[in-house]
């Protein structure tokens, strides 16, 4: 005869204790069910699926949980293609100084340069990031503090915000990639190379390129890197993808490097645009959104 579980004794004696006859009745049924459950194996507790329950011809539901944004996707995809060629990821701040900023990026106090970049301001005289070009002196000073054995390759991903209306092709919140590299001998080549490299690597195949001339202060010549691409309509036009340069030589002083032993050249890549030309989407504000039916895409 088997024993009688003492957790099954104790309940029994609880129902001889309950007030009511339809108590002990109700508490009665309830342990007779306990006892019955109890005495089944692991395999009789299951309870089989009968094949009628399933309609196999239903399309699967995609689970939203965990997925990523394309943004997010593509950000991954980026770094790995640089982490290949040996940069390292270095996270970039939300809200900085305006020595950082500004004044360590070759944009003096009062300079007109400033106003290009429509950023906002906190109470504190802090900003929150207009580029992610302010990380450029933090790297540079520490690699100046360092034996220096080897060149410096570093990317660094970032949010950036910016006091400007919105439309199609402008967000006052987007993202960046910004890229550094310092050597005693970089040159124009090199900087064309990586980035070369990394647009077909991103896109898949040899994809048309050219530099043509523009203006930043913390490069010396400013440049911006351009790919061809055929819209819907067939029609091949430029659109500009990267601006980059060689790091002027003020902004590798201030950050203790003598720009006769050392150079460098710097980038900065529109993540959002990235994804955009990728994909064929021709509106930015459809990343904040929120919309399940765009994010399901990706």
């Amino acid at each position: 005869m088997s024993s009688v579980d003492p957790r099954i004794k104790a309940l029994q004696e609880q129902i001889k204790q309950a007030l009511s006859s339809e108590e002990k009745k109700l508490l009665g049924k309830k342990l007779k069910t306990l006892k019955e459950n109890l005495a089944l194996t692991p395999a009789e507790k299951v309870k089989p699926t009968k094949a009628r329950d399933i309609d196999l011809t239903l399309p699967g539901i995609k689970p939203l949980l965990g997925h990523l944004h394309p943004i997010t996707q593509m950000r991954h995809l980026a770094e790995d293609i640089f982490l290949n060629m040996g940069f390292r990821v270095v996270e970039s701040v939300e809200v900085d100084t305006d020595y950082n900023h500004f004044e360590a990026l070759n944009f003096p106090v009062g300079h007109p340069a400033r106003d290009t970049w429509d950023t906002f301001w906190t109470t504190e005289h802090f900003l929150p990031i207009a580029h992610t070009s302010t990380m450029q002196n933090r790297v540079l000073s520490e690699y100046a503090k360092s034996n220096k054995p080897d060149a410096l390759r570093v990317i660094i991903p970032g949010k950036c915000f910016r006091y400007e209306a919105t439309d199609q092709v402008h967000e006052h919140t987007f993202y960046q990639i910004e890229g550094v590299y310092v050597s005693k001998t970089a040159s124009l080549a090199e900087l064309i190379g990586v980035l070369k490299t990394f647009v077909e690597s991103y896109y898949g195949y040899k994809i048309p390129y050219k530099f043509q001339p523009t203006y930043f202060p913390f490069v010396e010549p400013g440049l911006e890197m351009l790919v061809e691409r055929t819209n819907k309509e067939g029609i091949k036009k430029w659109l500009e993808l990267i601006p980059c340069g060689p790091i002027h030589p003020n902004v590798l002083r201030m950050a203790g490097l003598n720009p006769e032993e050392y150079r460098g050249f710097a980038w900065a890549i529109g993540l959002d645009r990235l994804v955009m030309l990728k994909y064929g989407i021709n509106d930015i504000r459809e990343f904040h959104k929120g919309d399940l039916r765009f994010l399901r895409q990706f």
